[in-house]
């Protein structure tokens, strides 16, 4: 509400904004007045507010009219006097000076003859955003989220990935060798190159439809607006809103829905450092890794050392989000935040369609490119042969440009403990995605499981195949919902590694660290956990926070996963573990 020339013309009505601003409104409309230009034109103490509130279209008629630059002077110093003694911004000091007095005056104006009643949103509100209770509720309510973007996303995941390394790429081998050209390099690089980046894509697109449904159906439903205030207290040293934690819970299922989660935040400046943060989150795709390296260098501690490195990832986040908001992301002045809470309602199915159509596509056109690009540059360099009798598309990985291009940085990594081509090739390929980690390691290893070539399938028979696949993943997908609510319906067989991979890869980790397997494994998955996730991950970040800020994303996540390893390591020698 701003004054008007007729609203000020009666003392009664002149909203009191306190003895600071009192003062510093005096000061401008002196210098408003001593201008007869300004003075004929506007009111000047609605001229003096407008200033004070930092008005962008009054300070450019005052710039472009030429109109007393010492008044534009005059206000930005005041501007920052009360900024400096209230710590808030001058606007919402004002807006909460006129809030308040419109209060006082509608209380003294009304009179209440009705008892008010007490809305049933009203009710639920005491309980969803109390002090003891919201937090509570708001976690249940992100549990729900990440398990279903994990766990009941997963059967699909599955069914996707099986449609491109099953028919699609029997299709492929068929039509090949109808052509003459089975067996060729060019074989290899519409397998491993670009079905394998087409695949690699598209298999996200089951987590990011389960991941925007449960975002539409909280905001939709008006509870989203519950969750940021409840959060915000707990998001606050971080310089952050509460609307942060949501994305950051969602990376421990994916890194790259839990980037575009960062949408629900309007501040850019919140959406950067958000988006800075989330991938230390360790996801689902590096569990694997923990896994393998935990269960065959801590056997006895293997649980232990998962959790621990879960846990070293949140410290992290929070310690360089610490660092971060009273550094590069500083607030000149600490707001709260101020959020409208809607109505409780049903959500509506055409507009969730919309929702996660729209930004499903919007994933889809934006990481395809980035992710078959990097595919294709993986199988290239693993099919130049540069030692040994091999041919192109045609050699062991061991004699291919690969192993001399990881052979070439791993020098970097022996101060961390693992100096081998092997551990740095896997790192390389981890960057497309870090399930990939593992079969590199039993690939590089020369443990990987020997697979009968792909035969060629006939356009039915595979049809056949994707539709079957298809309903077997939909019913895993509804038995998969009981666990929503901590039921479990499946036996699930834990897996076991080949004895061969776990003595090559204790061998070569004992070898390349003089002794000191362990330590230099956990060096290894600290690593893992830290560096950049994956490249569909950088997509996300390119597309959501700019070229920019990816590139600072991937200088900063290497540099801090090489200091945090080399802490792990060098500090475990000084103490004498490993």
């Amino acid at each position: 509400m701003s004054e008007t020339k007729a609203s000020t013309s009666k003392a009664g009505f002149l909203v009191d904004y306190g003895e600071a601003i009192e003062a510093e409104i005096e000061v401008l409309q002196a210098l408003i007045e001593s201008h007869s230009k300004l003075a004929t034109r506007y009111p000047s103490r609605w001229l003096a507010l407008k200033l004070l509130e930092g008005d962008s279209g009054i300070q450019s008629y005052l710039q472009v009219n030429g109109a007393a630059t010492s008044i534009l002077g005059e206000a930005e110093r005041a501007i920052a006097r009360l900024q400096a003694r209230f710590d808030d911004d001058v606007d919402t000091l004002i807006a909460d000076r006129r809030y308040s007095w419109i209060n006082q005056l509608a209380c003294q104006v009304t009179r209440k003859t009705i008892p008010q009643r007490t809305r049933l949103s009203d009710k639920v509100d005491r309980i969803v955003t109390s002090r003891w209770l919201g937090i509570p509720i708001f976690l249940l309510a992100m549990w729900f989220t990440f398990k279903l973007t994990t766990d009941v996303a997963a059967p699909m995941v599955d069914w996707v990935d099986g449609v491109f390394s099953g028919p699609v790429t029997a299709w492929v081998v068929g039509l090949l060798a109808s052509l003459g050209l089975g067996g060729s390099w060019l074989e290899s690089l519409l397998v491993d190159g670009v079905i394998a980046g087409v695949g690699g894509v598209l298999v996200f697109v089951p987590v990011l439809a389960a991941l925007f449904s449960a975002l539409a159906v909280l905001e939709d439903s008006g509870y989203m607006a519950r969750a940021a205030f409840v959060m915000d207290r707990i998001m606050q040293p971080l310089g952050l809103h509460g609307k942060s934690f949501l994305p950051m819970l969602i990376g421990f299922g994916c890194t790259v829905p839990a980037i575009y989660a960062t949408r629900t935040l309007e501040n850019r400046r919140d959406r950067l450092l958000t988006g800075l943060l989330v991938p230390f989150m360790s996801c689902g795709a590096r569990l694997p890794v923990y896994i393998l390296f935990a269960t065959i260098f801590f056997p006895r501690q293997s649980g232990a050392v998962v959790f621990a490195i879960y846990l070293l990832g949140i410290f992290t986040a929070f310690a360089l989000g610490l660092l971060l908001s009273r550094t590069v992301f500083r607030r000149k002045a600490s707001a709260g935040l101020v959020i409208e809470m809607p109505s409780y309602r049903l959500p509506d199915l055409k507009g969730m369609w919309s929702y996660v159509s729209q930004r499903t596509g919007s994933f889809i056109r934006s990481a395809a490119t980035m992710i078959l690009l990097a595919s294709v540059l993986i199988w290239l360099l693993a099919a130049i042969p540069v030692a040994g009798s091999g041919s192109f598309a045609d050699t062991e990985i061991g004699d291919s440009a690969f192993a001399r291009l990881s052979g070439l940085i791993s020098p970097a990594f022996a101060p961390l403990g693992f100096e081998s081509w092997q551990s740095s090739g896997a790192l390389i390929t981890g960057f497309i995605a870090k399930e990939v980690v593992i079969s590199t390691i039993a690939q590089t290893y020369g443990v990987a499981p020997v697979e009968g070539a792909v035969q060629p399938m006939r356009f039915a028979e595979g049809m056949s195949e994707i539709g079957t696949g298809f309903v077997e993943a939909l019913g895993d997908t509804l038995k998969a919902l009981p666990s929503l609510v901590g039921i479990n319906l499946s036996d699930a067989e834990e897996e076991q590694h080949p004895s061969g991979l776990a003595s090559s890869l204790r061998a070569n980790f004992e070898s390349a660290s003089g002794g000191h397997g362990a330590l230099a494994a956990m060096s290894f998955m600290v690593f893992v956990l830290l560096y950049t996730p994956c490249v569909a991950s950088l997509a996300a970040e390119r597309q959501e926070l700019g070229t920019k800020w990816m590139w600072v994303s991937i200088v900063g996540q290497l540099a801090l996963a090489w200091g945090m390893a080399f802490l792990v390591y060098q500090g475990g020698l000084l103490l004498g573990l490993g």
